[in-house]
């Protein structure tokens, strides 16, 4: 395949595959989803992006390191579980409220969905680390192999 062709559609569907794991993540409590997939969803995205350019490029796209990523989702985890016994309820009791939307309307948020999206930036870390390491080491052993090592 022409690498053009394959950075071009690269380019164009890494945000399409963002914004669709943006939406698994929403509709996780109330259909199939959740932060696991929309987070493995997300790292298919920058793994398409990794194939058409390499791993430097990703890591600016990204911005963040992926370990940092994981410790946030970590901590946003715990704070879901936390946040109701603050209120004296069990930990990970679902709490809830209703937010008046620009649109008009109610939008219901709760705990879960805070727990989702620590989900979805462990798994989005945590997979995006992992394939990265990879794909450094093989880059580290191509760069011995040409020198000679």
């Amino acid at each position: 395949m022409n690498p053009v062709v394959l950075r071009t559609v690269a380019r164009m569907m890494t945000p399409v595959l963002l914004l669709l794991s943006l939406v698994m993540l929403v509709r996780g409590h109330d259909a199939p989803g959740g932060g696991f997939v929309g987070g493995l969803l997300a790292v298919s995205a920058f793994i398409l992006y990794l194939i058409a350019c390499d791993v430097k490029t990703v890591q600016r796209l990204v911005r963040v390191h992926p370990v940092i990523l994981m410790a946030v989702g970590l901590l946003v985890l715990l704070g879901s579980g936390t946040l109701p016994m603050l209120l004296g309820r069990p930990f990970l009791t679902g709490l809830w409220t209703s937010v008046p939307a620009p649109w008009g309307g109610q939008v219901d948020l709760g705990t879960p969905l805070l727990f989702d999206l620590g989900v979805y930036l462990v798994v989005f870390g945590t997979a995006l680390c992992f394939i990265l390491s990879m794909e450094k080491g093989s880059e580290e052993e191509e760069d011995n192999q040409r020198r000679g090592i």
